[in-house]
């Protein structure tokens, strides 16, 4: 299918103007915002062994909270908490083993920093017992399929709820990885899982859509999705983009190391933001965030 035929099957995305530029909800924990009118910042910490680009970073709990509060130094609005590895292959952890990496981390956040902390879980028990524990969002890759009760927790309590696409399982997502059509099969899964969500009871200003860059696609549909990111957006919900030192960023650089790919995320950012991203979620904050200045600033231009 030509672009040109993609743009005229995606004709239900972008428009945000019923959203509020300010997103302001309260928790068991306290009241939290996030600004909308700037693109923000959501940053990676993962607390796990075997992250593709981090894993086994932190020795421990204290050492997570520094670095968190470092990156809330550098312009980060939100910290994403993440247990458990979602890369190609990946093991997956008992929900004790996930929880017991997650909250000493949070709880000492929510000791140190007034910033709305992000849980990265499918698991609903998890994610109940995180907001109970401080956090203010859940990011689930799954959408809500994996434990469609998690959709139900994000109500009850009121939060935000980041929902993904993700063609397959981490286990075998990157084998061979077809689309017809990646932007229009994106956008309808996408719509499909915000409904779902509504339809869970949460309100539609709490419902981010993430394209799932990197899960399920290969470079060409990575770039395509970036390309077309407004026709790929269902409208009427804010949009994250988290590509952050993902695979094919290195192949395109010629086959560098997840740390050698900040320049290339800053870059790729800047041009999800200028095709209407709302949020980015990246592992080096600061040059993330000087990315985000420069591409605001042109979309404010006249």
């Amino acid at each position: 299918m030509t672009n040109q035929m993609t743009k005229a099957v995606c004709t239900d995305s972008v428009d945000k103007s019923t959203l509020p530029a300010r997103l302001a909800w309260k928790t068991a924990a306290g009241e939290w915002s996030l600004d909308f009118t700037k693109t923000v910042i959501m940053a990676i910490i993962n607390l796990t062994p075997d992250s593709f680009s981090d894993g086994g970073r932190f020795s421990g709990p204290e050492e997570a909270v520094n670095a968190a509060l470092a990156e809330e130094e550098a312009g980060a609005h939100i910290f994403d908490l993440g247990a458990e590895s979602t890369r190609p292959g990946s093991a997956r952890v008992s929900e004790q083993e996930e929880w017991s990496r997650l909250e000493p981390v949070l709880r000492g956040l929510a000791a140190k920093s007034k910033l709305p902390v992000s849980i990265d879980t499918y698991r609903a028990g998890v994610a109940e017992k995180a907001i109970l524990a401080g956090a203010a969002i859940i990011n689930d890759i799954y959408a809500g399929r994996k434990e469609p009760r998690i959709l139900e927790v994000a109500a009850k309590h009121g939060v935000p709820i980041v929902l993904m696409h993700m063609q397959g399982d981490p286990d075998n997502m990157q084998v061979n990885p077809h689309y017809d059509d990646v932007v229009t099969e994106v956008h309808d899964f996408l719509l499909e899982r915000a409904r779902a969500a509504e339809a869970a009871g949460i309100l539609p200003e709490l419902i981010i859509l993430d394209p799932g860059i990197g899960f399920g696609k290969n470079q060409g549909h990575n770039l395509t999705l970036i390309k077309h990111f407004e026709q790929a957006m269902p409208k009427g919900y804010r949009s994250l983009m988290a590509l952050s030192r993902k695979a094919f960023l290195g192949r395109i650089l010629g086959g560098a190391e997840p740390a050698d790919r900040d320049l290339a995320t800053a870059t790729a950012n800047a041009l999800a933001i200028i095709k209407g991203a709302d949020m980015i979620r990246v592992h080096d904050v600061r040059p993330n965030r000087e990315a985000a200045e420069v591409a605001n600033a042109v979309l404010a231009a006249v």
